[in-house]
C-alpha cells in the first residue's frame, strides 16, 4: 500500500468511556485555530463504506459475528477508510486524527475472544502496511469508563455490552501496547478534569506538527 506522507497522522485509542472522542475534537478544534488543515475521522469508519460496516459491527447482540468475521470486516473497513480518506489527506499535508485505529482491533478483536492478535496483525501487515505517527492513549479505570458509555445515548452498545471483564482485559492490553511501543504511543491520565487532559494531549502531539 502507498505510505508516502507530507502530513502527521494521530490516533486516539483508549476503553470505551475514556474520553477519548472528546479530546480528539478538542485537538482537532486547537490545531485548527492554530492554522493547521486537519481531518477529524473514525474507526470503524470514515468513508461510505466504512461507516456502513460500522452499523455492522457495533449494532445487534454482542455474539452477531465470530472473532474472525470481525477481524474480516474491522480490516476491510480500514483498508477502504486508509483509501479514500486517510492517505489522500496526508499526502496533501493535514494533520489526520482518528478516534481508533489498528490498536482497538488488536485488542477487541484479537484479544477479547481468544488470541487471534496474530491473524491480526497478519491481516494489517498485508492490506494496510502503516501505523499512526503518535497514537494518543486516554488511560481510564475501567468501571468508571464503563458507566461512562453506559450512560450515553445511542444503539452503538455491542462491545460496552460485554462487560466489565473485557474492559479491564481492553485497558490491560493497551498499556502492554503503549509499552511495547513508547516511541508511537503517549498516555495520558485520563482522571484528570477534560480541560487538563486536552492540554496534556496538546503538549504530546506539539512536538509532532509537521
Amino acid at each position: 500500500m502507498l505510505t508516502k506522507k507530507t502530513g502527521l497522522f494521530v490516533s486516539f485509542e483508549g476503553i470505551d468511556g475514556s474520553g477519548k472522542s472528546t479530546q480528539a475534537r478538542r485537538l482537532a478544534d486547537t490545531l485548527r485555530a492554530m492554522g493547521h488543515t486537519v481531518d477529524l475521522t473514525r474507526e470503524p469508519g470514515g468513508s461510505p463504506g466504512a461507516e456502513e460496516i460500522r452499523a455492522l459491527v457495533l449494532q445487534g447482540d454482542p455474539d452477531r459475528w465470530s472473532p474472525e468475521t470481525e477481524i474480516l470486516l474491522f480490516t476491510a473497513a480500514r483498508r477502504d477508510h486508509m483509501e479514500r480518506r486517510i492517505l489522500p489527506a496526508l499526502a496533501a499535508g493535514q494533520v489526520v486524527i482518528c478516534d481508533r485505529f489498528a490498536d482497538s482491533t488488536r485488542l477487541y478483536q484479537g484479544a477479547s475472544r481468544g488470541d487471534r492478535r496474530v491473524l491480526v496483525d497478519a491481516l494489517h501487515d498485508l492490506m494496510i502496511g502503516r501505523e499512526p505517527d503518535l497514537t494518543i492513549l486516554i488511560d481510564m479505570d475501567p468501571a468508571t469508563g464503563l458507566a461512562r458509555a453506559k450512560g450515553r445515548q445511542g444503539d452503538e452498545e455491542r462491545f460496552e455490552d460485554f462487560g466489565l471483564d473485557l474492559q479491564r482485559t481492553m485497558r490491560d492490553g493497551f498499556l502492554e501496547l503503549a509499552a511495547a511501543a513508547p516511541e508511537r504511543f503517549r498516555v495520558i491520565d485520563g482522571r484528570a478534569d477534560e480541560d487538563s487532559v486536552a492540554a496534556a494531549v496538546l503538549d504530546a502531539v506539539r512536538p509532532a506538527l509537521p
